[in-house]
């Protein structure tokens, strides 16, 4: 059955929100985009005259889509060459959905997604549904085919798994952009302890090169070598120039939500470091490489206005 204009404007007023969750579950914008142009065929295909909450029916459709996603993305993730990371996205992008609660700004969080990866496929649905967008349990109930207290335990478990592996600490763009200021100053200071002091004792350094890019497979562990790390990558070098083509530049920007590093290239975003930062100090660094996880953020840089860079790298 043919859709009518009407149809499709209802679809295309729910595309945001389709696409925030989407975003959310799957921890990739162009995967999201996928599962909601797949939600846009069941819905040209289906009798949309016999469905009486269309709103609910999409976000039932496309979170089941995106279930089966993750299912075999997890099978494909173990043969990923090194860490896997998700796609950042740079402030203002409207695949970022709703951030008007500390729940919905967390649950978009860099930090969060890298954990919800490790939540089963119906854990991470509810925990989305539920804290990034306000859904009853009783709706969530419907959208997965659970009962309603076996989705209140679901929650329950997945926001416990979630709290135990960070601590909240929010922090507004002029903040963040001061944060990442400061790190920058010690990361080029040439030494080591102006970047220690930053650290929190048990700090980590991830990276996501997807094997198209140079990242250490393994994560840097404590203050000391995380330091070090971060002190030899932002150390000029006439190798780093041949190996990325050329001299970046830095910006501090903001991504997910939470203080970023973005390197740009010609105009391309070559490289999104992202800073957890708790009371205690910065206790992560994860940098996504992969150039197929940043053609969103280019896209994005394009678009914006971000002023002049911090500086230029090697």
């Amino acid at each position: 059955m043919a859709l009518t204009v009407h149809d499709v404007d209802r679809f295309e007023a729910s595309r945001p929100r389709l696409e925030a969750i989407a975003y959310r579950l799957l921890g990739s914008a162009g995967e999201a985009e996928d599962a909601v142009q797949e939600t846009f065929l069941r819905w040209q295909a289906a009798d949309v005259g016999r469905i009486e909450v269309p709103e609910a029916w999409l976000t039932k459709v496309l979170t089941n889509l995106c279930l089966n996603q993750l299912a075999s993305a997890r099978a494909r993730r173990e043969t990923y060459v090194g860490q896997w990371l998700p796609e950042p996205l740079l402030a203002g992008d409207p695949m970022l959905g709703p951030a008007d609660t500390a729940e919905q700004r967390e649950s978009v969080s860099y930090a969060v997604l890298t954990l919800l990866e490790r939540l089963s496929p119906n854990e991470r649905a509810v925990y989305v549904l539920r804290e990034a967008f306000a859904y009853p349990h009783r709706e969530i109930a419907e959208i997965l085919d659970l009962t309603e207290a076996a989705s209140q335990q679901i929650h329950h478990r997945a926001r416990k798994h979630v709290a135990e592996g960070r601590a909240r600490t929010e922090i507004d763009e002029s903040a963040a952009r001061r944060i990442v200021e400061e790190f920058l100053a010690a990361a080029t200071s040439g030494r080591t302890e102006p970047l220690v002091r930053l650290l929190t004792q048990d700090a980590v350094a991830i990276g996501d090169g997807g094997g198209k890019v140079p990242a250490r497979t393994k994560a840097f562990e404590g203050a000391l070598a995380v330091a070090k790390f971060m002190r030899g990558l932002f150390k000029p070098g006439k190798a780093k120039r041949d190996l990325v083509g050329g001299s970046p530049e830095i910006h501090a920007a903001t991504a997910n939500g939470g203080p970023a590093v973005v390197v740009v290239l010609d105009g391309r975003v070559i490289g999104v470091l992202c800073l957890e930062v708790t009371a205690d100090g910065i206790a992560a660094f994860r940098s996504q490489a992969n150039p197929d996880k940043l053609e969103r953020a280019t896209e994005r840089w394009a678009a914006t206005d971000h002023g002049k860079p911090l500086f230029n790298i090697f």
